[in-house]
């Protein structure tokens, strides 16, 4: 409702009111008619001037401020900005707006809050576990009480497999926080990536068969895919899921490597024959350090990181990731790449 209706509506109630007491106990028309006008003129003004000075202006005041600072101007710059021509209806908006609007950053800071826990435990976990068995046998090769060397020999290889560990872990927490700060740069250039997928199943031949995993990928895949991507991260993108397909594959399983074209894009699947997982888990499955198995996943090993930096990765190239699975069946990683 605009002032001046507003002002206008209460001075008329009050020459009206004014009017009919004066004709009540006067009884000449005249003079109620010149009483509700002189009433409704100096009710006008006078209420104008009370509202506008003493209510309006501060509603004004209100609104300018929720205003411009939800639009991230400070409250120097705020001050002198923006005004609503209707701010009394206005302002309600706002506050409501306001107020859904801090209800939502305050249940973000809370799950913020939550995930820094989350994440001090884990990292906490993930250091203390070899940092501890490293300890453990050093400990027992300083005490000189190993006379056999042969067992010497495998205290120091467990020890050297913990470090390993370790270093890779390390790696993996500095790949994920250069990422996502956006210290490693997309290097884009145009590259086979039929060439690449080979590479890296080469790469990666003694890994399957430790697991005992058989990797297929068509003979039709023998004709050049050209894509634009940054070679070297999307090289790391199938190793990550690769090897993931391998730890938690069938023994023996398969891994089939597919890919699809799209309209400008392309399309790479990766499916195993493992345990599969639960639907519940796969939208946090992404998350940094976030297991759907406990026990199973740190018998296994990793960091925990590697789907979050797949994640990473894929986004970092303006694209998608996808994951479907079904227990006891198998699990599908797909992701795309821009064509060329």
């Amino acid at each position: 409702m605009k002032l001046w209706v507003l002002v206008f509506i209460n001075a008329l109630t009050v020459a009206l009111s004014l009017s009919i007491i004066n004709f009540y106990f006067q009884g000449i028309i005249l003079d109620s008619v010149i009483t509700f006008f002189v009433s409704l003129l100096t009710s006008y003004f006078i209420f104008y001037y009370l509202i506008e000075r003493f209510v309006y202006s501060k509603i004004k005041l209100i609104y300018k401020l929720i205003h411009n600072l939800k639009l991230g101007k400070d409250l120097k710059d705020a001050l002198g900005e923006y005004v609503s021509a209707d701010p009394i209806n206005d302002v309600e908006q706002e506050v409501k707006e306001w107020a859904r609007d801090k209800k939502t950053e305050i249940e973000q800071l809370k799950e913020q809050e939550k995930f820094r826990r989350e994440f001090l435990s884990n990292i906490s976990h993930e250091l203390k576990t070899p940092l501890f068995a490293i300890q453990g046998y050093i400990e027992a090769l300083q005490d000189g009480d190993i006379e056999d060397s042969e067992l010497a020999k495998r205290f120091l290889e467990k020890a050297s497999n913990n470090v390993d560990r370790l270093a890779s872990f390390i790696k993996d927490l500095d790949a994920i926080s250069k990422l996502e700060s956006g210290e490693l740069p997309v290097q884009f250039e145009k590259f086979d990536l039929v060439e690449l997928i080979n590479e890296v199943n080469d790469s990666l031949e003694l890994k399957s068969k430790k697991y005992n995993i058989t990797v297929h990928f068509q003979e039709k895949y023998k004709t050049p895919t050209w894509v634009n991507a940054d070679r070297e991260k999307i090289r790391q993108v199938l190793v990550n899921l690769l090897g993931n397909s391998f730890k938690y594959g069938n023994n023996p399983g398969n891994t089939h490597i597919k890919t699809f074209q799209l309209h400008d894009q392309i399309l790479v699947e990766i499916t195993d024959d493992g345990i599969g997982i639960e639907e519940k888990y796969l939208p946090r499955l992404f998350e940094r350090f976030y297991r759907t198995d406990q026990s199973r996943s740190r018998d296994i090993g990793g960091s925990g990181l590697g789907l979050a930096i797949v994640k990473h990765i894929v986004e970092a190239h303006e694209q998608t990731i996808t994951v479907r699975s079904t227990e006891n069946i198998g699990s599908t990683f797909g992701f795309t790449l821009a064509r060329t």
